[in-house]
């Protein structure tokens, strides 16, 4: 077994039945090849909640600061997590995340950039709109809806791939790209509220 597998299943022990985890859609995650997730961004549990719930290894970006926390910088890179500077542009980062969905991998994201203060949607930064055209990644929209209170329930629906060919045929610019995904996003959160 490896560490990934199993943290997440400590993990899924705990947050199932204390969060009353309800999955719908995870199905619509491709079985193999890159896979692109995007979730909106609510609470700092969200990247494990992600994890738990997918069936495939989710590969993160987090932000660099929790690196440089003495448990996490040992724990992180073992669940594939790997830093990225916020508030400028990263290249390292970026190269890094192309890497992963090149070599066929799922990698989360929240577009976003931070969490959400109110629980609304916020605007989404353009890297997801980045990563969706310059990869062949199927782009999955994810919807965590809360509140992330005991034994209260907490929905997490994956969509259905966002269909990319058109915008990347047209070259849209990355702005235009994310502004595709978080209406995805935003259309589960309504549907499913």
């Amino acid at each position: 077994m490896t560490f990934y597998s199993f943290a997440k299943f400590i993990v899924s022990v705990v947050l199932k039945p204390l969060f009353r985890i309800n999955v719908i859609g995870s199905e619509n995650i491709p079985k193999e090849g890159p896979v692109l997730i995007c979730s909106n961004h609510i609470d700092n549990l969200d990247p494990p909640v992600v994890g738990i719930t997918s069936p495939r290894t989710v590969r993160f970006m987090a932000k660099e600061e929790i690196f440089h926390v003495p448990i996490l910088k040992t724990i992180l890179p073992k669940l594939h997590a790997f830093p990225v500077k916020r508030g400028m542009s990263d290249r390292e980062a970026l190269r890094k995340a192309l890497k992963v969905l090149k070599e066929g991998h799922v990698l989360g994201l929240f577009p976003e950039g931070t969490r959400s203060k109110t629980g609304e949607l916020g605007k989404g930064l353009a890297g997801a709109g980045f990563f969706a055209l310059r990869s062949d990644a199927a782009v999955v929209p994810c919807a965590i809806i809360g509140p992330y209170k005991k034994f209260q329930p907490l929905k997490v629906v994956y969509g259905k791939p966002i269909d990319f060919t058109q915008p990347r045929m047209e070259k849209k610019s990355a702005e235009e790209a994310t502004l595709l995904v978080m209406d995805s996003i935003r259309e589960l959160i309504e549907k499913n509220r």
